[in-house]
């Protein structure tokens, strides 16, 4: 069919043509907007999920609602050079900009924005964040990053109350943040809840992410809820499918979803690159199973060279042996079976172990036990890398 019509977008980040299985988040995260504009903000939320699970999708999702309900929003992605204090302070002095367009003559915004001038914080290696535009003295000029964080987004959101308007941080990949920087951002979002300013702080993250943030604050668990993004159910796969087809008169059969739903074990990124790959293959406005299953080989070597190898290219050659004796137990497991793989003691391993989580490429679910981050990767190490019996050396 009409490759330019395709209405699937396999790439990261990209909205797919129909956002299914997320509705009830969506709705949570309308509400949390609504009442953080009444002065009464709730928790924020938080996804965290598996690579590939849409994590970013539906986070510039909650973007364009918030837009919709002209709330100001603030967006970073969290950058894995750990610099992410000066673009959070970026794009929080932008959202002030936005509502000073909109209200010129605004004393309160002036007075918010000067806040940001004051502001100045010197990182580790020497260099430093400031604005500089004129200052309001004895406001976020004290150095210490907690408070003068706290200074700035309270007077952000005095500026937005003023205005009977509502301020959306939205922050992706948030287990990149340095944990000094997530304590400070944590603390002077407890603060701004304390006073009930309409400030929403948005984000998404691998799994190890609550934890994360429950080690920079102990009370962040009470802030914030975690909805854990994973595998669509089949009948969210259907509908992931079957009515952006429709959409341009294309017909999918229950045989083509059912075998886009078996390949891709229901993963959003995956769906995406099965039914676009179908779809260039079907001769007709019907995408049957046959389609499906004659477009395997291609979409399975595309994954495997570019989704999964940048991850595997990053690796050490132990993180790979440790990876593909974990792969022998699937998705998920635990760290003296995989040592026992690998005919080591659990100790002499565990270095390898917490490098693959440093890289994100594992996570612990809980003492002792372990997870892939990215959806299928076990199935992958086995596809890369024949075992070698009767045991790994490392």
């Amino acid at each position: 069919m009409d490759e330019i019509a395709n209405p699937f977008r396999p790439s990261a980040g990209a909205r797919p043509p129909a956002l299914a299985g997320r509705e009830e988040l969506l709705r949570s995260f309308a509400v949390t907007v609504q009442r953080a504009r009444a002065l009464k903000p709730t928790k924020g939320i938080i996804p965290i999920g598996l690579r590939g699970v849409g994590k970013t999708v539906l986070l510039n999702r909650f973007v364009s609602d918030a837009e919709h309900e002209d709330a100001s929003v603030g967006y970073v992605e969290a950058p894995e050079s750990g610099q992410f204090l000066s673009a959070f302070i970026a794009a929080t002095r932008q959202v002030l900009l936005r509502l000073d367009s909109k209200h010129r003559t605004s004393a309160i915004i002036r007075r918010a924005l000067a806040s940001f001038a004051s502001f100045s914080y010197t990182f580790p290696d020497g260099s430093a964040v400031s604005i500089g535009v004129e200052r309001e003295p004895g406001t976020a000029d004290s150095g210490h990053l907690p408070r003068d964080l706290t200074d700035v987004l309270i007077a952000t959101g005095n500026a937005a109350a003023a205005h009977k308007s509502c301020i959306v941080l939205a922050i992706d990949e948030m287990q990149l943040i340095p944990t000094q920087y997530l304590s400070a951002l944590i603390q002077s979002l407890h603060r701004c809840t304390q006073l009930d300013l309409p400030i929403v702080l948005v984000g998404t993250g691998l799994p190890q992410l609550p934890g994360r943030l429950g080690d920079a604050k102990t009370y962040a668990e009470r802030m914030f809820t975690f909805p854990e993004l994973g595998a669509l159910s089949y009948e969210a796969t259907a509908k992931a499918v079957a009515e952006p087809a429709s959409d341009y008169g294309v017909t999918c059969t229950e045989g083509a979803l059912a075998a886009i739903y078996e390949r891709s074990s229901g993963y959003p990124f995956f769906i995406q690159e099965w039914a676009h790959d179908a779809w260039n293959y079907a001769q007709a406005a019907t995408i049957d199973e046959p389609d499906v299953k004659a477009v395997h080989d291609v979409v399975q070597t595309r994954l495997d060279q570019n989704f999964f190898r940048v991850r595997f290219d990053r690796l050490t050659n132990a993180e790979r042996l440790y990876l593909r004796a974990m792969a022998e137990f699937g998705q998920t497991a635990r760290s003296g079976d995989v040592a026992e793989a690998l005919a080591k003691p659990v100790e002499s391993v565990g270095k390898v172990r917490e490098s693959l989580i440093r890289k994100g490429m594992i996570f612990s679910k809980e003492h002792g036990v372990a997870a892939f981050s990215v959806p299928l990767f076990d199935t992958f190490m086995k596809r890369t890398m024949p075992f070698s019996a009767p045991k790994f050396r490392i």
